[in-house]
């Protein structure tokens, strides 16, 4: 290998007088300003009404970048969820009885509201979250998109007529709303993880759950599971994580001022596995929304069983991203860099594996290692970081734990592979290579900022490698050769397949996995169809006059 350990000096320096500049003191004011904006919660939402928990319990909402507290919030449990499932089973009735044109026009409003907060709502995702704001305010974009489809969509779900087989007989297919939909959503898209979900219905805790790493992994992510439960009618109980819950929060208070009805979205955060064990009991609760490990998912899937819920689970991920050698270098390079690094690495869909071919291999490794020196590390506040800190301190050991095992097992740290001297979460963006599949990085998402390069010969050998997983949500293939991209996607085991582009996920495109990544699909006309029933209608003796 004749790749050199390159120089850290300037991914350190570079940013430190960044940092220094934007002091403590300018974060607090902007946590103050957006305390005193109009959409601004600390209270859940039940009902149409935001309350505290009923023995005025708290949790702490903390910056990851500084540590300081922003917010204290309700932390809530059984007694609480319970009252926000009666909410949204009173309120079914009257919103999934309102025509589809009056759902999308209360759909439409929110995604106005939430257009023309879009700096406030990037502000407290940087501040919760930690991603650099140019992200987070994308983050919005990406969410309200969703919001925005499922206000069209809602008004193309439609039946069927079906030939009858007797003369006397008329057949048709309608399709309604499940009914009350219990959405569980991660920290790293506060938001649109809520979009996805929210918008088409208008995910869930066993007692495993903790506020580990492994157990929450998404944050605005929350709009695109309940935009489309909204629009075909159904009503929601959100609980976000209880790392990043400003955000819901506040996009909760925006679908209020859209005039959503009280009852019709619900938020509740605090103790876990009571929360998820009363959304998993009820029978009023029709269907479990989750994002988040596969570990979890399998708790749900076991727990659901009791009252026979519908689920839709997005879960682990473990992406390939293939290198071939006729690909265009600086097109990878980019691809690679966007498909590995955004929100620090902190993505179900990220890079998880780069498999190199040989001929390419020491190429890729250089031009990459340079790319990935020359990003910014720092506060999200400041002027051009691109990767803010890591959200908790777990999150920073488990990659710390990644990396020692890879090393031990005889792998190169060419870049980065430490804490990095900003202190706090953040963590040095990280090139690895001589990475070999028996080593934690190969197996196991890693959720940080670490880029593990493995090698391969043949096209049969890199679908071996992307396929020897449980795992199968994203991966990646650059090749500038037209007939492999054809045959490289049909072999590869994912429900997502990116040609060339590290960026592939849209509010248009199915979004889901498949092998132990989850089940169902999020996002475009075929994700609504996971919040609507079929129902049958045969009508008889109509030969009568």
């Amino acid at each position: 290998m004749r790749v050199a350990r390159l120089p850290l000096c300037k991914i350190v320096s570079s940013h430190l007088s960044h940092i220094h500049r934007l002091s403590a003191s300018r974060q607090m004011s902007i946590a103050a300003g957006l305390k005193n904006s109009s959409i601004f919660r600390s209270q859940c939402l039940i009902g149409g009404k935001w309350i505290d928990a009923h023995d005025g319990n708290t949790l702490q909402v903390n910056n990851p970048s500084t540590g300081d507290i922003i917010a204290d919030v309700p932390f809530m449990g059984r007694r609480e969820t319970n009252d926000a499932i009666s909410s949204a089973y009173d309120a079914f009735n009257s919103w999934s009885k309102l025509t589809a044109s009056e759902r999308s026009r209360y759909l439409r409003k929110w995604y106005d509201l939430i257009m023309s907060h879009k700096e406030e709502l990037g502000q407290l995702i940087t501040l919760e979250q930690g991603k650099p704001l140019k992200e987070a305010l994308g983050e919005v974009s990406y969410g309200a998109s969703f919001i925005e489809f499922f206000a069209e969509e809602a008004k193309r779900v439609y039946g069927d007529i079906i030939p009858a087989t007797l003369a006397d007989r008329r057949l048709f297919v309608l399709k309604q709303p499940v009914g009350v939909v219990g959405a569980i959503t991660p920290w790293n898209f506060p938001l649109a993880m809520i979009t996805r979900k929210v918008g088409a219905i208008f995910r869930i805790f066993g007692r495993i759950i903790s506020q580990g790493v492994e157990e929450l992994k998404c944050s605005f992510s929350w709009l695109y599971q309940v935009g489309p439960a909204l629009a075909c009618g159904c009503t929601v109980v959100v609980k976000p994580s209880e790392l990043t819950p400003l955000t819901a929060l506040a996009a909760a208070e925006l679908a209020l001022q859209a005039g959503i009805p009280p009852g019709v979205l619900n938020v509740v955060m605090g103790n876990a596995p009571d929360i998820g064990d009363a959304l998993l009991a009820s029978p009023q609760v029709r269907k479990i929304t989750f994002t988040g490990s596969t570990a979890v998912g399998k708790k749900l899937m076991a727990g659901a069983a009791g009252t026979v819920k519908r689920l839709s689970l997005e879960l682990g991920g473990n992406a390939p991203c293939i290198v071939f050698d006729d690909a265009d270098l600086d097109v990878t390079v980019k691809g690679v860099l966007a498909a590995k690094f955004r929100n620090t690495g902190q993505t179900c869909v990220c890079a998880n594996r780069v498999i190199v071919q040989e001929g390419i291999y020491e190429k890729f490794a250089e031009a990459f290692s340079k790319a990935v020196q020359n990003m910014q590390v720092g506060d999200g506040f400041t002027e051009g970081v691109v990767q803010g800190p890591l959200i908790n301190e777990a999150a920073v050991q488990k990659v710390e734990s990644f990396i020692q095992d890879a090393i031990s097992k005889g792998a190169k740290v060419i870049l980065g592979g430490k804490r990095h001297s900003l202190g706090m979460t953040f963590y040095e963006p990280t090139v690895v290579t001589d990475v070999r599949s028996e080593m934690l990085l190969a197996r196991e998402e890693v959720f940080g900022p670490v880029a593990p390069l493995l090698r391969f010969k043949t096209e049969e050998e890199a679908i071996h490698i992307a396929n020897d997983t449980n795992a199968g949500l994203a991966a990646y293939i650059f090749t500038n050769n037209v007939q492999r991209t054809w045959r490289v996607s049909e072999a590869l085991e994912y429900g997502l397949v990116g040609v060339n582009e590290g960026i592939i996920s849209t509010e248009v495109a199915p979004f889901g996995g498949v092998k132990q990544s989850g089940l169902g699909r999020e996002g475009s006309k075929y994700g609504i169809d996971e919040y609507l029933e079929l129902k049958y209608v045969c009508l008889g003796d109509m030969n009568r006059k």
